[in-house]
């Protein structure tokens, strides 16, 4: 029985809770709250995500000791908010994780810092990066826990350790893949989330599907333009890791990221937006970390400098878009 730590409470921990647990394997699960561990202790179900979910305690086991759920683990699998990482596990030593593969299902990046999750990783806690991996793809955490069809891409340095954990994912309602590109693969689950938000906004000022078929597909070409500037290596970007996700984020219902994209555009602030979906949308944090990497690279990316202005030099999001609509082809 293969051992894992999920450091996180929120849906996508949820989600992955469920289908490792389901698939086999028993998981330590790490949440902040101590009234969110005792509810699913008592009624095995997460009160605050994906409540319809009843989880198998002989399995699954909830704790508020950090320490105690990573030591007995196999693999530990991030799924906080990117903006959360570095409070959560520095409070571990630097060599507990000596013997761990760790998996990023984290689409964010580290704020202040600029950097990958994994990277984050790999240099706090002295690791090679062949064990580090990154969780992808078109998933929805609420279609996982309707058991909707759904696809996952494992990318990582280390094909074996890709493929390992690849299998503890398969079941019934989900495939998944391995795939010989980590940074490429984490880079661009950040950016789908910018693309995302700049749909939502669209989206909240009345553009239509003609528009954002368009802003999809010229993110397709800033992404690659970015991600080969970042990290040169040949790589597909129609593949499901890349563009499906992109694809889901930007146009799904589930999607927070459009979501709070959508209320900016109507004319909430972004305090308020936060404030009303109650969950994190990594796309805000990732617009800026983005834009900070690219000072360097000088790549061209309209639509991410046109989700920072609005974001963060508080231009109109109607002024905005108006100027962005005419850098698109």
């Amino acid at each position: 029985m293969e051992k894992i730590a999920m450091i996180g409470g929120g849906s996508w921990a949820t989600a992955l809770t469920k289908i490792l647990s389901e698939n086999g394997a028993r998981v330590g699960w790490w949440m902040r709250s101590k009234d969110d561990v005792q509810h699913l202790q008592h009624t095995r179900h997460n009160r605050r995500y994906l409540s319809s979910v009843a989880f198998d305690l002989t399995r699954v086991f909830p704790s508020t000791d950090l320490e105690a759920t990573v030591k007995d683990a196999d693999w530990l699998v991030l799924a906080v908010p990117a903006a959360f990482v570095k409070e959560a596990l520095d409070k571990l030593d630097r060599d507990s994780l000596k013997s761990k593969r760790v998996i990023s299902a984290i689409k964010g990046m580290i704020p202040g810092k600029n950097v990958l999750v994994t990277d984050y990783v790999a240099e706090r806690f002295r690791l090679p990066h062949t064990q580090l991996g990154v969780v992808a793809g078109p998933c929805h955490a609420e279609e996982v826990a309707l058991e909707k069809q759904s696809y996952l891409t494992i990318g990582g340095t280390d094909m074996l350790l890709a493929e390992d954990f690849s299998q503890l994912l398969r079941n019934r309602y989900t495939k998944a893949y391995p795939m010989a590109d980590l940074d490429g693969i984490e880079y661009c689950a950040v950016m789908k989330n910018i693309i995302a938000l700049t749909s939502g906004i669209a989206h909240g000022l009345g553009y239509g599907d003609n528009f954002q078929a368009v802003l999809v597909s010229n993110a397709v070409q800033e992404m690659r333009r970015f991600v080969h500037a970042i990290n040169p290596q040949a790589r597909d970007l129609s593949a499901s890791a890349y563009l499906g996700d992109l694809l889901v984020t930007a146009y799904s219902q589930f999607s927070r990221n459009r979501t709070f994209g959508n209320m900016i555009g109507r004319g909430y602030s972004v305090k308020s937006a936060q404030m009303e979906m109650n969950m994190v949308a990594e796309g805000y944090y990732a617009v800026k970390s983005i834009h900070e990497l690219n000072k360097k690279l000088n790549v061209s990316m309209p639509i991410t400098s046109a989700a920072y202005h609005i974001l963060y030099e508080k231009i109109s999001p109607a002024v905005e878009l108006e100027i962005l609509k005419e850098k698109l082809r």
